[in-house]
């Protein structure tokens, strides 16, 4: 699993003072405004949150040592990324990019359906794109009657699909 996970991308400057308009990637931009350290750039940079806020969906961040305009617009474009060991997520909860990639089982048979290739963020759940073999893609519930157990050490997710869900057209 990779140590650092792309949390979001800063996109403008904000005010006068250094702070930086940032696209949240995670669920709740609250999120974000939690974390006292994220990481710039491909080589994981750690910079301190000094002070940081929502703002009409995306966050805006003071970043220490960032306390003009034209450092802030130095950093425009950069990926921000957080360090997973910062981070306790809930029993159940997982980060998207750890999910892509696993093999889905049926939970009675053990037959592979395909590989978890996208989940989709609709608001009242989220939705799994599970991609075969030859190409197809079958759209999956995130709910605990169908998704048993994610296994993230041994790269698969068993289900009990709903019904029809797999059969042959």
């Amino acid at each position: 699993m990779k140590r650092y996970l792309e949390i979001g991308k800063i996109v403008n400057t904000h005010g006068l003072h250094g702070a930086v308009k940032v696209v949240p990637w995670c669920d709740d931009p609250e999120f974000l405004c939690e974390m006292e350290t994220l990481y710039l750039g491909e080589k994981h940079l750690p910079v301190t949150i000094t002070d940081a806020r929502t703002q009409k969906g995306n966050v805006v961040l003071q970043l220490k040592g960032t306390d003009t305009v034209e450092v802030a617009e130095s950093l425009r474009g950069q990926i921000l990324y957080l360090d997973r060991e910062d981070v306790e997520l809930a029993d159940g909860v997982y980060f998207i990019q750890d999910l892509i990639g696993l093999r889905v089982l049926d939970a009675d048979t053990a037959a592979c359906y395909g590989t978890l290739s996208d989940v989709l963020q609709t608001g009242a759940n989220d939705v799994y794109e599970v991609t075969d073999e030859a190409g197809k893609t079958v759209l999956i519930p995130a709910i605990p009657d169908v998704v048993q157990e994610t296994d993230l050490e041994n790269g698969t997710m068993t289900i009990h699909p709903l019904e029809g869900l797999f059969d042959a057209n």
